[in-house]
């Protein structure tokens, strides 16, 4: 197995567009996306995170089947999130407290 090192150029590259991608979450962060907020955020996570492992893990350079497992495991993530805002979105957010979830106050202190 070689060994591959790449260029110094790739990751000054790879460190500002990281840093670029910083500020860009620092600025969405501020803006009234409504629900594509999450959706935005996740977007530039998910970009950040692909660099770091392409790059910097070195999975560019890596055989076939690492490449499989990244993916495969990228794939399961996606799984994962689309349950949970699944469970999310259809959940009923009204909160009615029960009468057995109310303690009666001694002398003001709760």
């Amino acid at each position: 197995m070689t060994q591959h090192i790449d260029s110094v150029k790739a990751y000054v590259g790879v460190f500002i567009a990281l840093i670029i991608l910083t500020f860009t979450t620092v600025y969405v962060s501020q803006l009234e996306l409504g629900e594509f907020h999450i959706i935005v955020a996740l977007l530039i996570a998910f970009i950040k995170a692909s660099l770091v492992a392409w790059i910097f893990m070195g999975v560019r350079h890596s055989s076939k089947m690492t490449r499989l497992f990244v993916v495969a495991g990228l794939l399961w993530l996606g799984i994962m999130m689309l349950i949970t805002f699944g469970d999310y979105t259809t959940r009923i957010w009204d909160y009615t407290p029960q009468p057995w979830s109310q303690k009666p106050t001694v002398g003001g202190v709760h």
